[in-house]
């Protein structure tokens, strides 16, 4: 169906034809027709994904001049450059989709450092030792990919090719934190004692990590609106359940201990048992209230500050170009 067919279509009817295209498995392209939820779904995601991405650059970038090797140093800053990367490349796909609305990526900005827009729980954490650096390289990006690998399918294709770039770096990222992590538990019992310190830490925000569980179980109405427009194809839970299944052997096997007496498999019910987290305290965090929260908010704030003299100056070049030409 060509576009002038379509705009003489009712809203009724362009919803059916839209939904036909969801059911298809067809990609919905920025310029397209969709509905005010599906479009409001996206950009809650995809902008959230985007700022969580830049903030969680924050916590490993504070290691970059204590990184114990040079290696280390240029392997960790390498990966703190990528997060950027992969922030600015999200917040341009949010961009697109903001239009209808009147919102620019400047909004988004100005969201995040009122704390309106919300970013990952895990990144308000402190990151007070070096084993931080790669637990977080180690799980926390290991449960970002798990996340991430299920949102390639996504329906909307502007997401789906950006994810493709973006998973592609994580996993080398998930390779920086594997080398961290074994370096850690194969060296000094100091060290090892540290990488256990740093596990007993973020235990409970990597369980947070993937949010409350769904609407089934306690009424989180946005994953299921996700999962009828197939921009997500998997509830919270079953990627905790997968979560569990890829590291608790793997987290075993280095000789830690999980901080949590109750995590066990149940044959019967073929899935992990483990001790729910304290949701109010995720929803403090996530609403701008973690430990960590102020200080990385402010500092990116003021970062985006100190660069306001390079983004007039890109902007009136383009003007100029723009009249030259």
């Amino acid at each position: 169906m060509n576009l002038n067919s379509l705009s003489e279509l009712t809203e009724e009817e362009k919803y059916q034809h839209f939904m036909e295209r969801i059911e298809r498995d067809e990609k919905i392209e920025a310029g397209d027709w969709m509905p005010d939820d599906y479009r409001k779904a996206l950009i809650k995601l995809i902008s959230s994904h985007g700022v969580s991405e830049i903030m969680g650059a924050l916590p490993e970038k504070e290691w970059v001049p204590k990184a114990p090797t040079i290696n280390r140093k240029l392997s960790i800053m390498a990966k703190v450059q990528d997060e950027m990367g992969h922030g600015q490349l999200l917040l341009r796909v949010a961009e697109d989709l903001l239009k209808p609305f009147g919102k620019t990526r400047e909004d988004l900005l100005q969201d995040l450092f009122s704390k309106k827009l919300k970013f990952h729980n895990v990144f308000h954490m402190p990151s007070p030792t070096w084993a931080d650096a790669a637990i977080i390289a180690w799980l926390v990006d290991g449960a970002a990919i798990l996340t991430q690998t299920m949102l390639l399918k996504t329906s909307y294709g502007p997401y789906a090719r950006a994810l493709k770039r973006i998973c592609q770096e994580e996993s080398f990222h998930a390779k920086h934190g594997e080398s961290l992590v074994l370096a850690l538990a194969s060296g000094t019992p100091k060290q090892k004692q540290m990488l256990q310190e740093s596990l007993n830490r973020w235990w409970e925000p990597l369980l947070m990590f993937f949010g409350p569980k769904s609407k089934k179980d306690i009424g989180h109405s946005s994953v299921d609106l996700n999962m009828k427009y197939k921009i997500r194809f998997k509830t919270n839970e079953e990627l905790r359940q997968e979560f569990f299944t890829k590291y608790v052997p793997k987290i075993q096997l280095l000789g830690l201990t999980i901080p949590d007496e109750t995590v066990h498999f149940d044959e019967e019910k073929q899935e992990w048992v483990y001790q729910e987290p304290d949701w109010n305290k995720f929803k403090q965090v996530v609403s701008g209230n973690g430990p960590r929260s102020d200080a990385r908010i402010n500092l990116r704030k003021e970062s985006y500050m100190d660069n306001q003299w390079v983004r007039e100056a890109l902007t009136s070049s383009k003007k100029i170009e723009s009249v030259i030409m």
